[in-house]
């Protein structure tokens, strides 16, 4: 079982979106019973809530789900129980390396970092730009190279 947890600041709009195309990919391709897949934020702001109306919109023009997605905070236990940590941004991931203690072994990566040859290397935040079709196009193209990099390295 693969866990792939993706980070963002509030949770309500990059990383469930981020939730939300991975799982819809994941599923598509069979392999749901091969992993396990959350979003949390690095803050505590929007901790109980659902997406971002924008986020909900967009994912639902592609018949992606967010049902049953609230907003959390990443905790210690995230750092042993998942995989993956797939960080939005430079801060997301700033701030998931100083909370790591270094039990445990998960890869702490920018979901960008697997797309490489895009000029932009940090996932706009759509809560601030209200551009949610930039976010989203960004995210779609990641996850599947994401997903593609994890089903080489584990064999999924």
């Amino acid at each position: 079982m693969v866990k792939v947890l993706f980070v963002c600041l509030g949770n309500i709009c990059r990383s469930p979106m981020a939730e939300a195309i991975f799982h819809d990919l994941v599923t598509k391709k069979g392999l749901e019973e091969k992993f396990v897949i959350d979003s949390a934020g690095t803050g505590d702001y929007h901790i109980g809530e659902p997406p971002h109306e924008g986020t909900v919109e967009k994912l639902s023009e592609y018949d992606i789900s967010t049902n049953g997605m609230v907003g959390r905070q990443v905790s210690e236990e995230d750092f042993l129980h998942f995989d993956y940590l797939i960080a939005m941004d430079d801060d997301n991931l700033s701030e998931l390396k100083k909370l790591a203690s270094g039990e445990s072994e998960p890869a702490i990566k920018k979901l960008l970092d697997y797309m490489p040859e895009h000029p932009t290397r940090n996932v706009p935040d759509p809560y601030f730009t209200g551009d949610f079709d930039e976010t989203y196009e960004l995210l779609s193209e990641a996850c599947k190279l994401l997903l593609d990099e994890i089903r080489r390295i584990e064999e999924v």
